[in-house]
């Protein structure tokens, strides 16, 4: 059975990102997956780790719950905008704090090297940008993209990584928003 967990990390509820994030789960219900969501922007926690790895900060009920998702999930999906080429900061706040060492990965003693534990798991990263995807990639490198899927989910184990860029957002047409609602229903419909 897919389990699926919808990550939205965009802070306005009104945005298409919401959008996005229904039309994938209608998608993923009707293909029989079991589906689960966090709004990052309801969680009720402080977004800065503010003593970095060298101290440990007690995690909110909110970020508990959230990491029982995490751990229950097979597949995740992350909605996000990319605000200048990187993430919103309460959705990089949300990984700071989640992604643990002892729950998302352990680093080896006296290595290098670490233990990642989010194997077995896939994600689909969907993101809007007010800038073609092609220029996005071309000009800019993606470096959203590199950073959440090599330097995020690569990092815990997360292998099998998609991403699907919308763009541009600012200014577009009903039309094109319609459409590609219609294109995220069918990913969440395959589950990939």
């Amino acid at each position: 059975m897919q389990k699926t967990l919808i990550i939205n990390g965009h802070p306005d509820k009104e945005s298409f990102n919401f959008g996005i994030s229904d039309a994938y789960k209608k998608g993923a219900k009707a293909s029989g997956a079991e589906v689960e969501e966090i709004i990052i922007r309801e969680l009720d926690f402080n977004p800065n780790l503010q003593f970095g790895y060298r101290k440990r900060t007690e995690l909110e009920p909110d970020l508990l719950e959230a990491q029982n998702k995490l751990k229950w999930a097979n597949h995740l999906v992350w909605v996000y905008p990319v605000w200048w080429g990187s993430l919103p900061a309460i959705t990089k706040g949300f990984i700071d704090r989640v992604f643990l060492p002892g729950f998302a990965y352990e680093h080896r003693e006296n290595s290098v090297w670490w233990d990642k534990f989010f194997t077995n798991k896939s994600a689909r990263i969907i993101c809007t940008l007010d800038q073609p995807a092609w220029y996005y990639k071309l000009i800019y490198r993606s470096p959203s993209h590199n950073a959440m899927k090599k330097l995020t989910m690569n990092f815990i184990g997360v292998k099998k990584v998609r991403i699907t860029t919308i763009g541009p957002i600012r200014q577009s047409k009903e039309g094109f928003r319609a459409k590609w609602l219609k294109r995220v229903e069918k990913l969440g419909l395959t589950n990939k």
